[in-house]
């Protein structure tokens, strides 16, 4: 892994401990994420192999990926107060967004430290036929992880801010954190 894959790893893993302390939900909020993974796409994603069971692997890291990130947006605190709304990782979103940003870097460290050769075997076994069909499946399950979460947090403010009109009660807060 070289600096950069180290800073991009680590900034995805630091954006939701940023959340664990309340802040308001606006439009950076979004935009940082998104702007962090469509550099990762940008800069590791090259193709997307369909031959053998590369998209096997493709559509299973993503499933991995969607699943992470509704549960993630799910255990993320959302409410309103007055005109704004603010959100909070709970513990467990918290968990689930290491666990997937984590994964992609921990199996990036454990093949270039000795894990090449059971990777390359795995895939032999299973007719994964590229190396690029893990860097697909894992920058795809990273940015799917993220989209998820972000609409899944949009989706829950929304009814939020549905649920409240001003002035008529205090704002609800959905709250499914651990």
């Amino acid at each position: 892994m070289n600096t950069t894959d180290w800073i991009t790893d680590i900034a995805l893993v630091l954006i939701v401990f940023r959340q664990l302390r309340e802040g308001r939900l606006d439009l950076k909020s979004y935009l940082i994420p998104l702007g962090i993974v469509t550099f990762v796409a940008s800069h590791y994603l090259r193709s997307v192999p369909t031959a053998g069971n590369d998209l096997v692997l493709i559509v299973t890291l993503i499933a991995a990926g969607a699943a992470l990130g509704i549960a993630g947006g799910v255990y993320t605190r959302i409410r309103g107060a007055g005109e704004h709304l603010y959100i909070k990782a709970g513990v467990v979103s918290a968990i689930l967004w290491v666990v997937g940003m984590g994964a992609r870097m921990g199996f990036q460290v454990w093949v270039d430290h000795g894990g090449a050769d059971n990777v390359a075997r795995f895939s032999i076994a299973h007719q994964i036929t590229t190396g690029q069909a893990w860097v697909a499946a894992f920058v795809l399950m990273a940015l799917t992880e993220v989209v998820t979460r972000l609409a899944t947090i949009f989706v829950r403010s929304r009814l939020v801010v549905r649920e409240v009109a001003p002035g008529t009660r205090p704002a609800p807060v959905l709250d499914h954190t651990a």
